[in-house]
């Protein structure tokens, strides 16, 4: 892609020919040997690793390689760090995770003061290919490096990962169905979406009703677009708001958090080529009547 073309044309010795130096535009011929090299020099700022353990850790981590990593993110826990959550977040946890286990680190961390010494140049970057809200449990996709970040990233905006959530809707849904109003942010504020045809951005949600208890409906949702808040906002808008949202509905009866889930993930591995499909249930408190998925 043209931003690693970009990256490799300012990195030393980031396209070597036969040992040497090269050129993007560099002929190739037979028996050449060709070696890329994306070295990283900066690291993500403002970001301290935060200490977790390997156990803890491993609980969340549903799958990793060497070019991707997918979490199962628990309610609660915000992606980035935000104003009153500096530290606690799941990039400061994968910060610590992936400088743990480089030896530089392992030398110059320091637990009692939880800083890296002056000298250390391991570099961390977080990329994450689907973000989610801190109150949303669920998969969450992060690229390792680069490269795999690069191709995940054509592949969303081709919109060939493919998202499935779980949400407890208020009433009773209609059988299926698809919500396409646009969606922009509320005017004097800086976290709330709303529905706006004239000005909003193009927004596509298909939803499917599993079930209904008492009220409410355990609703399957895939998306076609990614906007901020977009699954709590059409649902509001069709009359079937997310119970638990503090945002968009403040009932907290029997949820106290909005009540959605990542639940499923499929894509194409950026590296090997392989179709990849990752599902993870709900935790507990999204059952409370006992839901058949």
């Amino acid at each position: 892609s043209h931003p690693i073309i970009v990256h490799l044309k300012k990195t030393e010795n980031g396209i070597l020919l036969n040992g040497k130096w090269s050129y993007v535009r560099s002929v190739l011929t037979t028996s050449d040997l060709l070696e890329i090299r994306l070295i990283e020099s900066q690291s993500s700022e403002n970001i301290p690793p935060t200490e977790i353990s390997d156990e803890d850790f491993r609980k969340m981590t549903v799958y990793e390689d060497e070019d991707i990593l997918l979490v199962n993110k628990p309610a609660g826990l915000p992606v980035h760090p935000s104003l009153g959550h500096y530290e606690d977040t799941l990039v400061n946890y994968c910060a610590y995770h992936y400088l743990r286990n480089n030896d530089t680190f392992k030398n110059d961390y320091s637990a009692e003061s939880g800083q890296l010494s002056e000298k250390n140049d391991t570099n961390f970057i977080f990329r994450c290919v689907n973000r989610l809200d801190r109150d949303t449990s669920g998969l969450v996709l992060i690229a390792k490096n680069m490269l795999s970040s690069c191709i995940l990233s054509n592949e969303q905006l081709s919109r060939n990962i493919h998202r499935t959530y779980l949400a407890i809707a208020s009433g009773n849904t209609p059988a299926s169905g698809t919500i396409t109003y646009p969606i922009a942010r509320k005017a004097e504020s800086i976290i709330e979406r709303c529905v706006d045809i004239e000005n909003g951005d193009s927004a596509i949600t298909h939803y499917e009703t599993l079930d209904t208890r008492n009220g409410y409906s355990l609703v399957k949702i895939q998306l076609e677009t990614g906007r901020t808040h977009q699954i709590r906002v059409h649902m509001k808008a069709i009359g079937h708001p997310l119970p638990g949202d503090f945002l968009y509905n403040p009932d907290f009866t029997h949820i106290k958090r909005q009540a959605l889930h990542s639940y499923r993930l499929e894509f194409t591995h950026p590296i090997t080529g392989e179709a990849l499909s990752f599902t993870q249930n709900p935790p507990k408190d999204f059952f409370f009547e006992d839901w058949k998925l």
